[in-house]
């Protein structure tokens, strides 16, 4: 498996080998989301607010799993820029290490705190709470292997090597999508087949990431574990955890807020969420394209060719979330129909997509300037700015939806996306791009 230089050859080539193997996997993972909500969707709306309710403590667990996929993809990705072998090594040694500890213990607290977790969001549906915990114990141990298969890809996009990555994930999610049919309706194992479904895929993924990364993504014993490393990738990480983390915490409040207009509600939101997917299938691929190629050049000290590529990469992003917050404004119900038949489900999860699509571009905005924020070592300006503006989601939340009902939530989420962006990129016009034109080198002080 090969390492790319990226801090050579034309911008906008570089950030399309890298941006385009990952948008090809979020494409795939896109594509098995919509195939699993049609499935999962003929066996209505509590299947699906029974996955949705789940999503939110699955979706918590790959927050915590930041701190070394943030901190450990930054540390090596500056080890490469500086042509340092074994502090490379060093830095996967202490990633690889640090992981296996959260996600053996992240997978045992789903399975004994599980239902603790279920009822508080007070679902008000004994079905749906009993299948949410089920799908959520079955996925406590698809997450130990999935925390690493999300570790191999940052880890290979720091050598500019995400093509291996995307055939890897390319595998997984067709063996995904090939055994939720047999296992939801052949072996009749209704929701809990999505669950076992995604464990299998995933513990291929992580096998076969093994078996091809094992020039680079292997423990070097010779190395061992350097506890400065692990000190040095949770310090880097945490900002970025911390705000993921409190992102979805805010995200669990709101579900119960959600859940007070039922699980049709909760359902809808499910909906909504996997279709908005489609926006993060592009800007994923370019935050994490703009992460990798920010981290290398900063470690060369290319400091103009760090500009250019976050302008070239905003320009991509700016005009696709254009185009998806069009296609949201104007035919939400007949996307939403592909996934569920119930009226009131299908009305709610399309208010959803009407709101959400004002706040697309901003979205973009953020994720593509925080791609360049952790490419700098600088992941805590991210992580304040995002904290600060979606805490701010639940009062907004509580004080809306006495105006708008449940379209209320929507309008709140929407309000804090548009501040996020905006404030993001005022901190890199204001702050880096003036501080990184000076050629200095210190982002810890910003």
């Amino acid at each position: 498996m090969k390492k790319t230089d990226l801090t050579k050859g034309n911008v906008l080539k570089v950030l399309t080998a890298l941006a385009l193997p990952i948008m090809g996997g979020s494409l795939l993972q896109f594509a098995y989301n919509l195939v699993d909500m049609l499935w999962v969707g003929r066996l209505g709306t509590d299947a699906v607010a029974s996955i949705g309710s789940s999503s939110f403590f699955i979706g918590l667990g790959y927050s915590i799993n930041a701190l070394v996929v943030i901190g450990g993809g930054i540390k090596v990705a500056h080890a490469i820029g500086k042509q340092d072998e074994q502090e490379t090594k060093a830095y996967i040694n202490a990633s690889l290490a640090l992981n296996a500890i959260i996600g053996f213990i992240y997978a045992i607290i789903l399975i004994v705190l599980g239902k603790n977790f279920i009822s508080f969001l007070q679902l008000g549906n004994m079905n749906v709470e009993k299948n949410a915990y089920l799908y959520l114990a079955y996925s406590a141990p698809m997450l130990f292997f999935a925390f690493f298969n999300i570790l191999f890809t940052r880890l290979l996009g720091s050598f500019g090597n995400n093509k291996e990555a995307f055939k890897i994930s390319a595998i997984g999610i067709m063996i995904n999508i090939i055994l939720d049919p047999l296992l939801i309706y052949g072996l009749k194992m209704g929701v809990l087949g999505t669950a076992v479904a995604t464990l299998i895929a995933n513990a291929v993924m992580f096998f076969l990431f093994l078996y091809k990364g094992k020039n680079l993504l292997f423990f070097d014993k010779k190395v061992g574990i350097a506890y400065e490393k692990i000190k040095e990738i949770i310090k880097l990480g945490f900002p970025m955890a911390f705000q993921r983390i409190l992102f979805t915490l805010v995200n669990i409040v709101l579900a119960r807020i959600i859940a007070v207009f039922g699980s049709e509600a909760i359902a809808a939101q499910k909906i909504g969420v996997q279709i908005e997917a489609v926006t993060y299938m592009i800007i994923g691929g370019l935050n994490g394209a703009v992460a990798s190629f920010t981290g290398q050049n900063f470690g060369a000290k290319q400091y103009d060719r760090i500009h250019k590529g976050y302008r070239t990469a905003l320009g991509i992003g700016g005009i696709y979330a254009f185009i998806t917050t069009i296609v949201f404004l104007l035919i939400p119900n007949a996307i939403v129909k592909l996934f569920i038949n119930e009226p009131s489900t299908i009305e709610i999860a399309s208010s959803y997509l009407r709101i959400i699509a004002l706040s697309q571009v901003f979205s973009a905005l953020e994720m593509i300037t925080n791609g360049l924020f952790t490419g700098i070592g600088i992941p805590k300006v991210s992580a304040n700015i995002s904290i600060a503006f979606t805490v701010l989601r639940i009062p907004m939340a509580l004080m809306l939806i006495q105006i708008w009902g449940i379209n209320g939530i929507w309008w709140s989420i929407t309000f804090s996306s548009l501040l996020k962006g905006g404030v993001a990129y005022l901190f890199y016009k204001i702050k880096v791009q003036t501080r990184y034109q000076n050629d200095e080198t210190n982002p810890t002080s910003i």
